[in-house]
């Protein structure tokens, strides 16, 4: 089951950038109550070594919106 993303807080995303390995960030996400693969927590820490992200597009992601247009659907733009 994908995590929900409006349930991600801003403070749970500070704490996933500080994670360096698969496993610190599978660790992370089960104190948090989330469930997630080694694959998963892999694609997420590549995705996070080439985005750099400030207040206002954490508050889009925590918040459920689309930090990144071009790949938004519609509604959510």
């Amino acid at each position: 089951m994908p995590i929900d993303k409006t349930k991600i807080t801003k403070e749970m995303l500070e704490k996933a950038s500080h994670c360096k390995t698969a496993d610190e960030l599978i660790a992370l996400a089960k104190t948090e109550g989330f469930e997630i693969t080694k694959a998963e927590a892999e694609a997420y820490l590549a995705e996070l070594e080439n985005v750099e992200l400030d207040t206002t597009e954490l508050d889009k992601i925590a918040g459920g919106g689309c930090y990144m247009v071009k790949h938004c659907p519609q509604n959510l733009i």
